[in-house]
């Protein structure tokens, strides 16, 4: 069987769903709960079932789907949920699906009566490479990501590859922004395997490298200190953008669009910065382009994205706080960067 140890906690990669049933079973749990959404409800959901129904009984509990659902009205709803239906502090919730799910669920059983015990089991690429692995939890207010949650990890992971198959390709896509930048930020030979590889549909192996780097990461820095906060390359500027988006766009970027925008961005500045060498900030811009859609973004919207950069959780005494890289492999923590910067790599983007 093929797992990886992270925090306390098991990530398993093989006959995964089978493996959930007998953690479930070992936990002798009270009360058992399946947090869904539309979609993998549809799509998911019956397989999970399938194997758990012989192992326990379960409520499912709905949220809808997307970013528009990681509030704290859903929170509530989950909340009222499990108390209407009895859960105690010996429940289990099982947050099937993607990074919305995995977030929120993770918010809302860390809460629930000081805390019940929590497990991932993650639909999307982006919630198997980004936010199943690492234990933050969080929602969104007003369109700012994640400004409300904790670190709080889960009992286990549970890494469904199959799964994958039930997405459209604009959702690997967002996943596959996550996984080329635990390569810039951590691993140039990862980076290097990703441009070769069949990118509209990335390997099992690949899958595991990633989540790998990002296990790494947080084992040494469980609650973003230090080294951790090399996984933001590229958030700063990219959370920005996400949240004008969904904002402002009948049709918003996804979160690994929006991120492609930041690295770009923050890639930019990091030559300005920390001197990235020009040959690699323009295989990061060559690469990134081919893959995302360009977004219309214009000199018109530079102080509403600085806005919202300014409400970034990131930031340090109401300074811009960003992550950098001297070269493809490597990062560079806490650079605070004026406006003027930022505003200079928006401007490179444009020009692409």
């Amino acid at each position: 069987m093929k797992t990886l140890q992270s925090d306390n906690y098991l990530i398993y990669f093989d006959n995964t769903i089978a493996e959930l049933a007998k953690f479930v079973l070992s936990g002798k749990y009270s009360k058992v709960f399946i947090l869904t959404d539309e979609n993998t409800e549809k799509f998911c959901l019956p397989v999970v079932k399938q194997q758990l129904e012989a192992a326990c009984q379960f409520e499912i509990l709905r949220v809808d789907d997307g970013e528009e659902s990681k509030t704290i009205a859903y929170c509530i709803d989950i909340w009222r949920n499990l108390i209407e239906l009895g859960a105690d502090r010996k429940s289990l919730l099982i947050n099937l699906g993607g990074g919305v799910v995995s977030d929120m669920g993770g918010f809302a059983a860390s809460t629930f009566k000081r805390g019940i015990d929590f497990v991932h089991i993650p639909t999307t690429l982006l919630s198997q490479v980004d936010a199943s692995v690492g234990g933050k939890t969080g929602i969104d207010i007003d369109g700012i990501k994640n400004i409300i949650g904790t670190f709080t990890q889960p009992k286990a992971v549970f890494i469904c590859y199959d799964f994958l198959k039930t997405l459209p390709e604009r959702q690997i896509l967002s996943g596959l922004a996550e996984m080329l930048k635990h390569g810039i930020i951590a691993d140039v030979k990862y980076w290097n395997a990703l441009k070769e590889s069949d990118l509209s549909f990335p390997n099992i192996e690949l899958i595991y490298q990633s989540i790998e780097i990002k296990n790494e990461v947080v084992l040494e820095d469980p609650t973003e200190q230090g080294l951790r906060k090399c996984l933001n390359f590229g958030h700063t500027i990219g959370h920005a953008v996400e949240t004008y988006s969904l904002l402002n766009d009948a049709n918003p970027l996804s979160h690994g669009e929006a991120i492609a925008i930041g690295m770009i961005c923050e890639a930019y500045i990091s030559k300005q910065k920390v001197g990235l060498p020009d040959n690699q900030l323009a295989e990061i811009t060559s690469v990134l382009n081919e893959l995302y859609p360009k977004y219309q973004i214009s000199e018109s919207i530079f102080d509403n994205l600085f806005t919202l950069m300014q409400k970034d959780k990131k930031n340090q005494n109401g300074k811009i706080n960003c992550t950098l890289i001297p070269a493809i492999g490597k990062c560079s923590i806490d650079h605070i960067c004026t406006v003027n910067e930022l505003y200079e790599s928006l401007r490179y983007y444009i020009s692409l």
